[in-house]
């Protein structure tokens, strides 16, 4: 109590301030719940957009060879999806790969953090989408690329170069509204 208030009864005296640290958080927290109100979750920011794959050599699961990025390179753009066996999402993705590289999109799998006979089991039983898929079971390759979980996808331009990702399970909404008109404006229309 300040000198002031000392001679007023108590209903005249100032107000202390930490009757109002409860309102000052609560609208510190609604300022900072609303700021991602707004916000999609499948628009995840990617540092590696048009930049090349980081560097890599990890083992096929489609047979006995090393892939590195200058081996996934050619003429084609083609999408790199991260998947794995204990990803429900990806199950219900999985058809629309299957499509998609039935129209001749080339589709590299990231098989994540997974074990090998179980994505090998997976493929066999659920058709494989994939040319090529990079075992990555440490998840390094996955840190690298800045990956939240799976499923993610990224368009490769022929150079090797990220030029989109996309969070979140790959369909004919995502693939309308994101891939197709990127490849539109590059020319490749999206078949290969």
């Amino acid at each position: 109590m300040n000198r002031l208030d000392r001679g007023k009864p108590r209903h005249q005296r100032g107000v202390s301030l930490w009757v109002f640290l409860p309102l000052v958080a609560f609208v510190a927290l609604a300022v900072l719940l609303a700021s991602g109100l707004g916000r999609n979750p499948e628009e995840l920011p990617s540092e590696l957009v048009g930049k090349p794959l980081p560097a890599f050599q990890l083992p096929s699961l489609l047979g006995e060879r090393t892939i590195t990025p200058a081996s996934l390179r050619d003429q084609n753009w083609k999408l790199l999806n991260v998947w794995a066996t204990w990803c429900p999402t990806c199950y219900v993705e999985h058809p629309y790969l299957l499509q998609l590289a039935a129209r001749g999109i080339p589709i590299i799998g990231l098989n994540y953090k997974d074990e090998t006979h179980a994505a090998r089991d997976y493929l066999a039983n659920l058709g494989n989408p994939y040319s090529e898929v990079v075992v990555d079971q440490d998840g390094q390759l996955g840190l690298d690329l800045g990956v939240y979980g799976a499923p993610e996808t990224f368009l490769l331009n022929p150079e090797g170069r990220v030029v989109l990702r996309h969070a979140g399970d790959l369909n004919e909404r995502v693939w309308e509204e994101k891939f197709q008109p990127v490849l539109d404006q590059a020319g490749s229309g999206g078949e290969q």
